[in-house]
């Protein structure tokens, strides 16, 4: 069950690639995902409006991707860097200085997480973040996977439940990520717990 948090001093949101290919009409579509990028802005709009840091995260892949099924992978070709399947989507509302943390850049690795070989957990240090509050998509990926190394290194997380989506690729497979996180550690919350 969500628990009532207020964001303070420490904490950052991640926004976790919301980005076109993913979008119901894109490349690699995650069903009903437009219906988190209201949620996210709200959510934007309240951490911007206490002067919080945010984080964007982005696939941002070579052409030849491992993960791409013209290279053996399980995936259709997605968020090809510098294509406009790769972009954010325009209706996000990102502030100017949001930090964008681009992954899954090298042709031979797969990883999901923002922490994955990018300088996410660095910078996060460098600007005092402990807590993450994450939102974005999917639930059974790329969130999964940045909840669970947040956690790993020590950061306290709060999962946005009603601003993720799953691929769900087997059926339930999005509840039982959300199942893991929690399970780990991470703290459910949502909009309406989310104190001013």
């Amino acid at each position: 069950m969500p628990v009532e948090i207020t964001p303070q001093t420490g904490d950052a949101l991640i926004i976790v690639d919301v980005q076109n290919d993913i979008l119901t009409d894109g490349n690699l579509p995650i069903l009903d995902s437009e219906a988190v990028i209201p949620v996210l802005n709200e959510y934007l709009r309240r951490f911007s409006d206490k002067c919080l840091p945010v984080y964007a995260t982005r696939d941002w892949h070579p052409a030849n991707h491992c993960s791409f099924n013209t290279q053996g992978g399980p995936w259709p070709a997605h968020c090809v860097a510098d294509t406009p399947g790769a972009a954010f989507v325009a209706a996000l509302h990102l502030p100017q200085d949001a930090v964008v943390i681009s992954k899954a850049n090298l042709a031979d690795v797969e990883d999901d997480s923002a922490f994955a070989g990018t300088e996410l957990e660095g910078r996060l240090h460098a600007a005092g973040v402990r807590r993450l509050f994450i939102g974005g998509l999917a639930t059974d990926y790329a969130v999964l996977n940045t909840v669970c190394d947040a956690l790993k290194r020590s950061f306290g997380v709060c999962l946005l439940i009603d601003a993720i989506r799953a691929v769900n690729i087997c059926p339930g497979d999005g509840a039982r990520a959300i199942d893991a996180m929690l399970e780990l550690g991470a703290v459910p919350t949502d909009l309406q717990r989310l104190a001013a």
